[in-house]
């Protein structure tokens, strides 16, 4: 009974393991852990985006005009914000895989989903 578990929400467990020896995937495909590991290295990387945006903040508020700090603190948004170009542009391109390839990483449908009925679009009807 000496095993380890890796389980995320919902339940799923990903990762099992007997003290002491080396990783086992049971019955885990490296695509199912992958697809179980994206969201939350998105979500993590949000967080510590936000985190770096208010430490960015306080230092330039907290420097008493300091040119050393002011630059220290630009630098942390600087960085935020090129940081959060680069988690924009993968979630877009997983988006755009899942949907040219038509599987499904974030765990949302492929296409998009949701959408209320279908249909078109702009239909224009007149008054």
């Amino acid at each position: 009974m000496n095993q380890l578990a890796l389980k995320f929400p919902g339940g799923k467990e990903i990762l099992e393991t007997d003290v002491g020896s080396t990783f086992v995937f049971p019955k885990k495909t490296p695509a199912d852990i992958i697809n179980a590991v994206i969201p939350i290295i998105f979500i993590l990387s949000g967080i510590l985006l936000l985190l770096m945006l208010v430490f960015g903040d306080f230092t330039i508020f907290l420097s008493a005009g300091n040119p050393e700090k002011i630059k220290k603190g630009t630098g942390m948004i600087t960085s935020a914000l090129i940081g959060f170009l680069i988690i924009f542009a993968a979630y877009w391109i997983i988006e755009l895989l899942e949907l040219t390839l038509g599987i499904n990483i974030l765990g949302t449908p492929p296409g998009g989903g949701g959408g209320g009925g279908g249909g078109g679009g702009g239909h224009l009807i007149p008054i």
